[in-house]
């Protein structure tokens, strides 16, 4: 997958190699919850094997999955807006290797390089813009009338 919410798709080759010298490689077992809603945003990943899920709090009912992420994509973007605090849970659906990030550094990288933090925001900004799309479509899917979600 090439879209914007791939690392690949989203950053400049210049800016992907400065933000890949920060990366630290990590693992999570099937089942481990990265994130909880609500809760401080204090790192990001970018996938490279595996799948991650999404999911919204529904008072009352179990937490709804808006979408699932695999190889390439950008997990987690609430770090780059204050208050910092997760507007999405977050799961490895299967065992999953990836590039973790600290958001404090990275915070800094783009306040001393005006390029680099363009690039970033536009980066983050389109996958923000493609997940509220998925939340809005996996929302209607789940709890409008049939046929609702149709647009």
């Amino acid at each position: 997958m090439t879209s914007t919410t791939t690392l690949a798709g989203g950053l400049p080759a210049r800016q992907q190699e400065r933000l890949m010298r920060i990366a630290r490689e990590v693992s999570f077992d099937a089942g481990t919850r990265l994130f909880e809603e609500g809760r401080h945003a204090d790192r990001f990943w970018i996938i490279r094997t595996g799948t991650v899920t999404l999911d919204l709090h529904v008072p009352g009912r179990r937490a709804a999955v808006i979408e699932t992420l695999g190889h390439g994509e950008l997990v987690g973007w609430s770090w780059h807006f204050p208050p910092y605090t997760w507007h999405l849970g977050a799961e490895a659906m299967s065992p999953v290797r990836a590039w973790e990030f600290d958001t404090e550094v990275v915070r800094a990288m783009c306040a001393q390089d005006p390029a680099f933090g363009r690039a970033i925001a536009c980066w983050v900004g389109n996958v923000v813009a493609d997940r509220l799309h998925a939340s809005r479509v996996r929302l209607l899917d789940l709890y409008a009338p049939y046929g609702s979600g149709n647009t």
